[in-house]
């Protein structure tokens, strides 16, 4: 994939990461808290540091690893989001334990296109998002600028099965009228725009669906 793609219009994820969608993984965090791939983000930057950090997440959703982090000893979370899906969600699960005033809530920023839009944290995450954004470079690149100390982010098994998958699913999507589309980026290609950035790999977990990187300033 190479970075020619142009501007992303927020109304491709609101067809799909709706209040449905929001409530399902409220739901599942309320039931089971995190899963694998989420602890394993959140292992990472507890390890790395995480008392008193400021935290931006892109793509967080309801905001379940924020919460966590913040749990952990963050001092403050900002979360960008390009759908208006998971906002009553997101709300609902943070006063619930009481940290909503710690988190702040930001629709409608693409931060690779308005980079200047946002103000660096200390550390940045991004779970699940780069295979949804066409241009990853342009994504992990802005990312990785804002990001002080650390910075972490997954993306899904790269192999002809979750080839095909991602095929099958961007097909259907296009017969439905939709025109949001998932992407398998290279994950060496990815890692490398993080490494051009100024920030070293340090952490890989690998998952049968997602794998995460998290990387240091060094």
């Amino acid at each position: 994939m190479n970075s020619c793609c142009g501007p992303v219009e927020p109304e491709r994820y609101d067809a799909v990461f709706n209040s449905r969608f929001s409530g399902a993984i409220a739901r599942r965090y309320g039931r089971k808290g995190l899963g694998k791939p989420e602890q394993n983000i959140v292992d990472f930057l507890t390890n790395a540091g995480i008392e008193g950090a400021s935290v931006l997440e892109i793509g967080g959703g309801v905001g379940e690893i924020q919460l966590e982090l913040l749990k952990h000893g963050a001092a403050r979370t900002v979360n960008l989001e390009l759908s208006a899906g998971y906002e009553d969600d997101a709300r609902r699960l943070a006063h619930a334990v009481g940290l909503e005033e710690r988190v702040e809530r930001r629709l409608g920023v693409n931060i690779a296109e308005a980079p200047d839009d946002v103000e660096p944290a200390d550390v940045v995450v991004l779970h699940r998002v780069v295979c949804c954004y066409p241009d990853y470079a342009r994504l992990l690149g802005a990312a990785a600028d804002h990001a002080r100390r650390a910075l972490v982010f997954s993306y899904p098994t790269a192999n002809p099965f979750s080839r095909l998958f991602i095929r099958g699913m961007n097909a259907m999507l296009d017969a439905s009228g939709r025109s949001f589309r998932g992407y398998v980026h290279r994950p060496a290609a990815m890692v490398d725009v993080v490494r051009s950035r100024g920030l070293i790999p340090q952490y890989r977990r690998d998952r049968p669906v997602w794998h995460v990187v998290g990387a240091t300033r060094g």
